[in-house]
This record gives C-alpha cells, structure tokens and sequence, in this order.
C-alpha cells in the first residue's frame, strides 16, 4: 500500500476525506513531517526516524493517560512508521508570554504519568532516570568533560536519585514553540525521555522566563517536598539536562552525523557536553 493509500484509509476510517495533496515541508534525519488537507481540517503525517520512531507508540499511550494534555492521534502505525495527527492551531511561539502559563499545564502532565514510568519504557522512552546517567555519560566522549567534573557530576546524579520527585516524562525539548496555545497541550515528542521531570527546565526556563514561572511550575510539586528541597532538584535537573540534551540531540542525529556540522544543529551535543564544565552549567547554552 502507497503512502498516500494508507493516509486516504485512516482519514476514511475517523469520517475524513482528504481534499489536497500531500505536501513535504520538513526532511530531517530524525524524521519527515508532510502535510494534507481534509475536509475536516490540515493533518499532520510524521514518519519519524529510526532512533525516534518511539514517538509513535508514545502518542497513543500518553493521550490514554492524560487525554486532555496531548493531541488525539489519528492513526499511529508503529510497523510501517507512520503517525497521523491533527492539526493543534498556533503554538505559543508567537505569543511567547503565555508560555509560563502553560508550565504548571505541562507540570500536571508530568504528575499524570509518573505512576506509568514502566509504560513509558515499554512504550520504547529511553530510560534516563538520575542512577543511570553517570555511566551514560563515561560512554561519551570523555575529552569534552575532565576527570574532575565527571566525579562531581555523579555526585549531582545521585543527590537527583534521592529526589521525593517520581520519574516521568520529560519532554526535553519544550519551549513555546512545541506548546499549542489551545489547551497548553505539547507535541513533538521525539527527544523524550523517562528521567527525572525537572530535567525539561534547562531549556523550558532559558528564554527571559521570570521566577514567577518556574514558581508555577514547582508549585504542582510542593505537596512532595519543601520548596528548598525542589529548588535543589530543580537546580541538579537542570545541570543534568544538559547530558541528557547531549544525547537526545545525538540520538536524533544518529541516521545522519554528519548533518548540520558545524552549526548549531551539528555541534549541539557537543556544546551541551561542554557546559558542564562550565561556570553555569544549569544554563542552557
């Protein structure tokens, strides 16, 4: 069955018709997005990459968790690689102001699916809970973080470890631009990871967001720990999003290395490996 085929059947199978051709507007490795139009509205065809191809059993499983979160997929067919979605309307990246409303929404939906952690792996999310990322990183390239400062990133590991704070999602790539501004609901879930749920702030709190909002976002929290215990987490997650970050980014390279390089794209996992050693490595660089 063509692609097109197999698009004009889900779309006749939730009462669509498509109206338009199915157009190309994003190729990357870690995925190709295309584009129809229905008589019910634009859909959105994913087919992620290999290293990313989770996202397609994530989508279903998150919106049986927390439907009121996350879009409703349309048709997700792990076996050929192929998501279908609606589309969600206009993300927060032109209204960037409300993104710190959307952080508590998002905190909510982190609370949501903690009890589901083994879901979440079985779902295919890489585990990158606190215990294990210190070994994740020894198998990086080792030169980009001295001796000294892998030491000390594994004793933030381990004060992570004893978070009160349970594992979930983390979106690792969420900032306004991922966000709908209908509902505050997020999409693009291919960087995702099962870790520690803070760890989504070390890009969520870069760009000019105030204390108020990460007060917000913490504030879903509080009933599991004091506000000085989830400030430290907070500040440990952070610095700890930055390998994760690393390896995201160099998952989602993976099909294509060489992609990018030289740019801000090519060199992302080394830049958020360097930061560690830097002199605020809880900054997104």
């Amino acid at each position: 069955m063509t692609l097109v085929a197999w698009l004009d059947e889900r779309l006749a199978a939730a009462g669509r018709r498509r109206t338009g051709e199915l157009t190309v507007p994003r190729v990357r490795p870690w995925g190709t997005v295309m584009r129809a139009e229905t008589d019910a509205g634009t859909v959105w065809l994913k087919l992620p990459g290999p290293t990313t191809a989770f996202e397609i059993s994530l989508y279903p499983l998150l919106h049986h968790l927390a439907p009121q979160h996350v879009l409703a997929p349309i048709a997700a067919d792990p076996a050929l690689g192929r998501l279908l979605l609606p589309d969600g309307g206009p993300t927060l990246r032109d209204r960037p102001g409300e993104f710190a409303r959307a952080l508590p929404r998002y905190a909510e939906l982190q609370r949501a699916l903690a009890p589901a952690a083994d879901e979440l792996a079985a779902a295919g999310v890489t585990d990158m809970r606190p215990a294990r990322l210190p070994r994740l990183l020894e198998e990086q390239t080792i030169a980009l973080v001295p001796p000294v400062r892998r030491a000390w990133f594994a004793e933030i590991a381990a004060a992570l470890a004893e978070s009160k704070v349970p594992a979930s999602i983390d979106h690792a790539d969420l900032h306004p631009g991922n966000v709908f501004a209908d509902g505050y609901r997020c999409y693009d879930w291919g960087d995702s990871v099962l870790g520690h749920p803070f760890g989504s702030m070390l890009v969520a709190l870069r760009d000019d967001v105030d204390d108020r909002a990460r007060d917000a976002y913490l504030e879903v929290f509080t009933d599991l720990a004091p506000r000085a215990e989830l400030l430290t987490d907070l500040r440990h997650a952070r610095i700890a999003g930055n390998l994760i970050r690393a390896l995201t980014w160099h998952r989602a390279l993976a099909p294509d290395p060489g992609y990018g390089r030289g740019t801000a794209i090519g060199d992302g996992p080394a830049v958020h490996l360097r930061q560690l050693s830097s002199d605020a490595p809880w900054v997104c660089p």
